[in-house]
């Protein structure tokens, strides 16, 4: 290569790795040690206990290795994470053979994926950085274009797709995550909304503050018994994601003209000026007041709500003790009429 010839193509490590496409991969003396074991050995602490669990050198104290050991095979957290994330991504892909319509094969695509987050949760944790360019990543790509190959979109749509599917995956499994991770950490259900919670709440969600939540509420559709069925909420969300794309499919056929993009271009965006943003700075302040004023109200409710019970604990002790008087007197009474 000449001085003046363009420098060839070189992959991220971490990315290399990944191909296995590493010229000269950095080895210790100590041959029983791979890539893989480590790889292995962190995946199983974020299987356990998190991502945030995972460090170089708890995963080389799990092996019982030095860290210097492992920075011999992995250059850093970044590149063992990236390689953790494609170990994960190891879906189980049909034959190319199997004959089936786009939205069974699309469905089964979302079955897999949202199988991965659920077995390995710290996914989500991962922040996205582009698009995927590991080999297993990239096979469910190549999986999704294989499902999605008889509808009629261009590429790009077909890739707008995927990332809406993969995106609502992704919160999903994230809050689903979230939710047993609460209910794990309550075993006593001191935390989770139930019975107590539900009979409290419907002192404050009234039809004249919630008109359209309320009979929601009231009828038990809110707050659910136990731990909420994410789900069956999941699948819904999916079922009518791929009813949108069926509608889409269905108009293109009909020659139906798509509608107007919902986001205006840049072009027709507001101005700048000062006027504009004095307005922007007024409609902030006063959302931050009527905010504070929500607040206020909220809590002069819930003194309003604590002041009632403890008038009615206070009158049912005043009515207690009258009637124990009462009794007292009573008694007393049928013993001066016994003695006389």
């Amino acid at each position: 290569m000449t001085a003046d010839s363009p420098a060839e193509p070189e992959l991220p490590r971490g990315v290399a790795l990944a191909w296995g496409v590493v010229v000269n991969p950095q080895r210790g003396p100590k041959r029983e040690l791979s890539i893989e074991r480590i790889v292995e050995a962190a995946v199983g602490i974020a299987d356990a206990e998190g991502l945030g669990a995972v460090s170089m050198s708890r995963v080389a104290q799990s092996l019982g290795y030095t860290t210097m050991s492992l920075y011999r095979y992995i250059t850093g957290k970044d590149d063992l994470v990236l390689l953790m994330q494609e170990a994960a991504s190891v879906l189980p892909i049909p034959d190319s053979g199997i004959e089936r319509d786009w939205r069974t094969g699309l469905t089964a695509w979302v079955a897999a994926v949202r199988g991965a987050y659920a077995e390995h949760p710290w996914l989500v944790d991962i922040p996205v950085s582009g698009a995927p360019v590991t080999p297993n990543a990239l096979a469910i790509v190549d999986w999704f274009l294989r499902e999605a190959r008889d509808l009629p979109l261009t590429d790009g749509e077909k890739i707008s797709t995927l990332l809406l599917l993969t995106s609502y995956i992704r919160a999903t499994g994230a809050q689903e995550r979230d939710i047993a991770a609460a209910a794990g950490s309550d075993a006593d259900g001191a935390q989770q909304p139930g019975a107590g919670a539900f009979a409290a709440l419907a002192e404050l969600v009234t039809p004249e503050r919630f008109p359209d939540l309320a009979p929601v509420f009231l009828g038990g559709d809110y707050l659910a018994d136990g731990e909420p069925d994410t789900a069956d909420d999941t699948v819904f969300g999916i079922e009518r994601i791929l009813d949108g794309i069926e509608y889409h499919v269905a108009r293109l056929a009909d020659g139906r003209p798509t509608p107007a993009p919902l986001v205006p271009p840049p072009s027709l965006a507001l101005p700048r000026d000062r006027a504009v943003r004095e307005a922007a700075k007024a409609r902030r302040e006063a959302e931050k007041a009527l905010r504070e004023a929500q607040k206020r109200e909220r809590e002069a409710v819930k003194r309003a709500l604590e002041k009632d019970r403890e008038d009615r604990r206070r009158a049912d002790e005043r009515g207690a003790r009258d009637a124990e008087r009462a009794a007292r007197d009573a008694e007393r009474q049928a013993e001066r009429a016994g003695r006389g």
